[in-house]
Formats: structure tokens, sequence, C-alpha cells
């Protein structure tokens, strides 16, 4: 019952947001992510900002020397992962978004064909090797903790995953074809989540959130119910592509721009 109640005032929040005070935040963004400070960072080309929870910008740098960022891990508060899967290249940044020391080029450090990351506890990372079907845990080092073994074994069917995060010592791998795949922090296989179409997840509270075609949705890990949840009325008449909710705060990545609703 505590589940469900969640779930329906979650969904009459986002309802009551569309009469809150929001703000858009203009651009042509490629992606986006949040921290648990409720702080922004998204990505127009090869331009990173770090925005504050009114939409403020307080830093921007420029990464055109890094290579296509494909993903931004702000796993660590102001102190966000970037990572470039064209150039196997990922580094750390400060509050500023400047680089902390040099860049990681992972093929020169053995690991050529890595395609995903994220960042885990204890200044560790995740890697998701395509060569090797499998998944790697290692220290800032980069000497290995974890190894899940070759994946397609391991199902029994290849995965191609377009997002990781770690949450409460738990890894969620986001296959749109699969599913979601949970492990633990030793690489050990637990559990497929059945979210097909999503391209990327958050974990919060009990949940798993991701936009499926156009939809916000939200996976309750305990009754394993997919609830479908209301866009505030500033985005229903826009196509968005990803959405994540921090501190209660909804950000919705849209062909215009984020936009960011309170939650009430």
């Amino acid at each position: 019952m505590r589940h469900w109640l969640a779930a329906s005032a979650f969904t009459f929040s986002l309802c009551a947001s569309a009469q809150g005070e929001g703000h858009t935040i203009k651009g042509s963004f490629d992606l986006f992510t949040t921290d648990d400070l409720g702080h922004l960072y998204a990505l127009e080309g090869d331009k990173l900002s770090l925005y504050d929870a009114k939409g403020e910008r307080i830093a921007r740098n420029s990464l055109n020397t890094f290579g296509p960022i494909t993903r931004i891990d702000a796993f660590s508060s102001l102190k966000p992962l970037i990572f470039s899967r064209q150039q196997g290249t990922l580094a750390l940044l400060d509050n500023t978004l400047s680089v902390q020391g040099s860049p990681i080029d992972l093929p020169r450090n053995g690991f050529t064909q890595v395609t995903e990351v994220c960042m885990s506890v204890r200044n560790s990372f995740w890697f998701f090797d395509e060569r090797e079907l499998s998944l790697l845990r290692v220290d800032a080092q980069l000497r290995p903790l974890a190894n899940s073994g070759r994946l397609d074994q391991l199902l029994g069917i290849t995965p191609h995953p377009t997002y990781m995060t770690e949450y409460d010592s738990w890894l969620y791998v986001c296959d749109p074809e699969i599913g979601v795949l949970v492990f633990d922090l030793f690489g050990s296989f637990s559990r497929t989540l059945p979210i097909q179409g999503a391209q990327t997840v958050e974990v919060r509270d009990g949940a798993i959130l991701f936009v499926k075609d156009g939809v916000f949705m939200r996976y309750d890990l305990l009754t394993m119910e997919i609830t479908p949840l209301v866009w505030p009325e500033a985005v229903a008449r826009l196509r968005v592509k990803q959405a994540r909710v921090e501190r209660g705060q909804l950000s919705m990545l849209t062909d215009e721009g984020i936009v960011v609703d309170e939650l009430r």
C-alpha cells in the first residue's frame, strides 16, 4: 500500500507541477544529467554547461579536443565524469567543468572496446567491454575489482547496452531490446527487469523512471508494476526525449531545450 500511495502521490505531483513556476534552458542539447544537489549538466555540441537549480549557468567549458561526448555521469556531485565512446577516453571534471588531471585513454590501458561507462562507489568505474561482452569494475588506477564474465554465455543472448548507472550498490544496465539487467558490486547477475524501449533510466526511491515512445513511465521495483505518468502542461505539446527527477524538480529534454518544472 505504501508503494502504491507513493506512486499515486508522484503522479499527482507531476500534474500539479503544471501550475507551479518552472523555467526553460534554451538550446539544442544532445544530452543532460543532474546531480543530487540539484545541479544540471547539459551538452550542446562540444560545449558542456553547468546550471544551478534556478537555471542560471554557473560554468561552461569547451571539450572540442576530447572527442564526441557520449556520456555525462554526475554520480559524485560537482565532480562529473565524461566519456567519449569514439575516442575511448574518459575524464573527471571539477566544479568549473575543468578536467582533473589527465584524460584516461582506455585503449592504451588495455580496454580496447569499452562502449559504456559509469561511476561507482569509492572512486571506481564500471565498463562494458563490447569485445569481451563483459562488465568490468575497476578502481581509480584501473585495477580490476569485479568481472561479470561473458554476458552472452551467462544470459544466452548478446546485450547491447545504451546506458549504465549504479544506485544503492546495484548496477542497472539498460538494453532497449532486452530490458534492464541488474548486477551487484561483484558483477554477479541478479535479474532482468521487463523495461524494453528505454534508452536511459533513473533509479529513485524504489522505482525506475524512464521515457518510452515519449511517455514518462515508473517501474516499481517491489510490485513490478509499470505506471505511465502525466507530463506537465508546459511540455505536453513537445517531444520529450529524456527526463530526470532530482530534489523536487522534473527536468525534461526536448527539441526546444531543457524544461524544468517544480514537483508539488
